[in-house]
């Protein structure tokens, strides 16, 4: 099954997996200790101030708004470069969370140097496994730029200290499995893969005292992007249930939750489960607007993906209003050059033509193929796309024409073979 649909939501889905492993990741970050008692009250006000920014930038993380949270982590260590003694532990707690902006961002070197004057700071201070965890972080950033042997030798090194310092069955052992196992896959190596993966999971299902539930739900969520991977979409809808099941009584976690119902969305969607889709991308977006993050791009991501689904299940009008929704969010969000954003605009072109508002799919289309031929250029097969399906559009303007099944099949296959009403019609 290679649809349009499909294959587009598969993409976005990796978008929509970065987030609910990013809300795991957060809470790695340590608490900020509090410095005034040593740093005198010459600079309290600073310090304060410095709580502020860092608080926002923590949750401007948490609502995937990456540039607002770089612009006040950057605050924050200005202040500690004016403030700070060297190598503090403080710096090096927003170092990480800096480190995590600029993971999420896509700027791995710039990572990777956070993290490596983080991890200095730890070991100047002692703090053995603050320095695992931060091995980690660095193995991570180590394998998006895929330098294998590096990750390796990073992830082996935290394992070494968490298993001296934690034992063999703590969770903090089974999340390294888990990068160890993504590390595998990505090299090839899928038996060995697959054995880190059941590794891991074998610890979790020991529930060893003093685990949380969101480390449990957390590693349970890396792993569902592993089998994936392995092509095996029911087995990562498992752990995404379990994760969920975990994390659903517990307060503070509704983002979470969200992240992983989008997830499971995704999954039901690969699968051909389109009510189940829906209904778990109508469950992400309630919890995404009552926890304030309405205005994120991520939130604008999962409208688009429950606007996907509606369209599977022949929902065109509920659809169009999601994609609309989704198009003023991404606009402001991340601009209309996007590639995200000209997705949104592609899918609701398709829809307003598929409910008779040809006009309205004819400006899209126009001011798309603008967008093409002015900034981004028209090497995109997109372009090209684009261009005929206005063309047509144009060519028809103004005829009584049955068209909304044609427009509903490019939305969702442009080669399905699906029987539409005109079809049906003729066999009579």
């Amino acid at each position: 099954m290679k649809t349009e649909g499909f294959a587009y939501v598969k993409a976005q889905g990796w978008y929509i997996a970065t987030g609910a492993v990013m809300y795991g990741r957060i809470k790695y970050l340590p608490l900020r200790i509090n410095v005034r008692g040593s740093m005198g009250q010459a600079v309290e006000g600073t310090l304060e101030a410095m709580d502020g920014a860092l608080y926002l930038a923590e949750a401007h993380v948490q609502a995937m708004q990456f540039d607002e949270a770089d612009d006040l982590c950057k605050k924050t260590l200005e202040i500690h470069r004016v403030h700070s003694p060297p190598a503090s532990l403080e710096e090096a707690a927003d170092r990480r969370l800096m480190a995590l902006i600029c993971e999420a961002k896509g700027d791995y070197e710039s990572a990777l140097e956070h993290l490596v004057l983080a991890n200095m700071a730890m070991i100047a201070n002692g703090q053995e496994n603050e320095v695992a965890a931060i091995d980690v972080g660095i193995g991570n950033i180590y394998l998006s730029l895929s330098r294998f042997d590096e990750a390796a030798f990073s992830y082996q090194k935290a394992l070494t200290v968490f298993k001296s310092s934690k034992g063999d069955n703590h969770p903090s052992v089974a999340s390294v499995f888990a990068r160890l196992g993504d590390l595998y896959y990505k090299t090839g190596k899928l038996r060995e893969s697959r054995s880190y993966c059941e590794n891991a999971l074998r610890i979790y299902a020991k529930h060893v005292p003093g685990t949380t539930p969101e480390d449990i739900a957390s590693g349970l969520v890396e792993i569902s992007v592993i089998y994936e991977l392995f092509n095996e979409p029911e087995e990562a809808l498992k752990l995404l249930l379990k994760a969920m099941k975990l994390l659903e009584d517990k307060p503070g976690q509704q983002s979470t939750i969200a992240g992983i119902e989008a997830r499971m969305g995704v999954m039901f969607y690969m699968v051909g489960r389109y009510e189940e889709a829906r209904s778990s991308f109508e469950n992400a977006v309630v919890k995404l607007r009552t926890s304030g993050e309405r205005k994120s791009a991520f939130f604008g991501v999962v409208l688009n993906q429950m606007g996907l689904s509606s369209v599977q299940l022949f929902k065109i009008v509920e659809a169009a209003e999601l994609f609309e929704e989704a198009r003023e969010i991404l606009e402001q969000e991340c601009g209309p050059c996007h590639q995200d954003t000209l997705g949104v605009y592609s899918k609701l072109a398709a829809t307003y033509d598929a409910v008779g508002r040809v006009d309205d799919a004819i400006e899209i289309l126009e001011y798309v193929l603008k967008l093409r031929e002015e900034k981004l250029g028209t090497a995109n097969p997109d372009f090209y796309d684009e261009k005929n399906r206005l063309a047509e559009l144009l060519k028809e303007t103004g005829r009584s024409r049955n068209k909304n099944m044609k427009s509903l099949e490019n939305l969702i296959d442009p080669n399905s073979k699906r029987t539409t009403k005109k079809d049906t019609s003729s066999k009579k």
